[in-house]
Parts: C-alpha cells; structure tokens; sequence
C-alpha cells in the first residue's frame, strides 16, 4: 500500500513532461512502482496531455502560428501509415516539379513532345513511341510517323490540343511543329497553365489527406478521441507543409517564365 501510494504522488510530475518528450515515447513508471500503473493507459497520457497543451497554446497565442504536432509514427502504425501518407502527398509535389519541366518552359526541345498521349484505335501511347521526334531548327521540330502512319492525324491532333500552344502541320507522314516566338503573352499564357497545374495538383494533395483522415476516423470506436483529433491535425499539418512547398515552387516557375 505504501508502494502504490507513493508512485501515485508520483505520477503527477509526468504530466508536466514537455510535448516532445511525450512524443519521442511512453512515460516510464517511477523507481519501484508497479508497472500495472500505466499498463493500459500509458498512451493515452501522452496523447491527452499534448491535446491540452495544444490547446492552451492555442487559447494564449492568438495570432501565433498553431502549435506543431509531432506523433511518432510508431505510436500509431496500426491505425495508420504516416510514412506512406507523406511519401503519397511528396509524389504529388514531385509529379508537379515533372510537369513543370516538361511542359512550362520558354525554351522548347524534342524531348518536350516525348510525353505527349497519343489517342489510337489501339489504344493510348507516348508519341515518342510512335514516332521519331527532331529538331530541325530553333524554330522548328519534325515528326516522322512513317513507322505508324495510320497514326499521324491522331499524333498532330495531340500536338494541338496539348497545350503548349502548339500549330502542328501535316505532310503525309511528316508532321512539322513550329516552335512560336517566346513573346511576353506567351509567357504570360505559360504562367497561367503553371497555376492552373499547381492547383490540380493541390487537389490531388487534398485527396490523399481525405484518404488519411478517413482511415483514422475508422477508429472511433477503437481508440480515443484526443488520438483521433492529433492524427487529424499530423496530417493537415503534412498536407500544409506540402501545399507551400507547391506555392514556392509555383513562384520560382512564374520568375523564371516571365523573367
């Protein structure tokens, strides 16, 4: 008796142990007491103890940016994968840095049709698969479809509407692509596809944080609510950090595009 009511005078000093400390791992029983103490509740302290920091920060700080969260991933691997949801939301980024370099830039080269999808009775394939893709000038790039010559209408109508501001012309199984002058409305017009692309992609972002959300929220009746509530606000906090990261990207491209 004298043990247990020892280590319970004890307990409360772990609940002024900082945020980060209670999140690098679980509070340990103090010197003698039973481990059955904080068998079963031991994570719950840590989770409900950084809710409320949180919250005082919170109430105390208006206009401070909010308190950052920091759940160790291990803590929660079985409700869900925090790693994978970041690797998911940083596959987005990467595939906007992709379509940037690809599609938006002043200076055109053959490589720049490369990805464009051609649309065949066959089905869907890159243009440089059906054809062999040239520069024949500066100012000009060529085509030669005579591998695929069926193909050569559906690869210049692809040219067309992909975007890049491009006028495709036809001769037999040749296509000839003028490249446009680099003009201020033409960058200009490149600017405006970087914000359109970046906005796709911050919905592709939103879909994978809905995804994650909705994992964890299939745990209500499983875990707490204070564990419902910090994962919610780790992965809007991911999703935010990845969501600047495409604002700073989206800022460098329009520098570079309108000089």
């Amino acid at each position: 008796m004298a043990t247990a009511l020892r280590c319970v005078r004890q307990v409360p000093s772990l609940l002024y142990r900082s945020s980060s400390a209670v999140v690098r791992g679980l509070p340990q029983a103090p010197a003698g007491c039973p481990a059955s103490l904080l068998d079963g509740c031991g994570q719950r302290v840590p989770l409900v103890l950084l809710s409320r920091q949180l919250a005082t920060k919170k109430a105390k700080g208006k206009g401070q940016p909010p308190a950052k969260v920091n759940i160790s991933a291990a803590l929660v691997e079985d409700i869900i994968n925090l790693e994978e949801t970041n690797e998911d939301m940083q596959a987005v980024i990467e595939a906007l840095k992709e379509d940037f370099s690809r599609n938006l830039s002043v200076r055109t080269s053959p490589g720049a049709l490369d990805h464009i999808i051609v649309t065949t009775k066959d089905g869907k394939f890159p243009l440089n698969q059906l054809g062999q893709i040239s520069q024949k000038s500066p100012q000009l790039l060529i085509v030669n479809m005579s591998s695929f010559p069926e193909s050569t209408a559906a690869a210049a109508k692809a040219i067309r509407e992909s975007g890049m501001n491009l006028n495709p012309e036809m001769d037999g199984t040749i296509i000839r692509v003028p490249i446009p002058k680099v003009t201020r409305e033409h960058r200009e017009s490149l600017a405006k596809l970087a914000k359109q692309s970046t906005n796709k992609s911050k919905e592709a972002l939103r879909k994978v944080r809905s995804k994650s959300v909705n994992q964890v929220k299939k745990f209500k009746s499983k875990v707490s609510e204070d564990t419902i509530w910090l994962l919610e606000k780790q992965i809007q906090q991911m999703a935010d950090g990845a969501a600047a990261e495409m604002d700073k990207l989206l800022a460098a491209k329009a520098k570079e595009l309108l000089g």
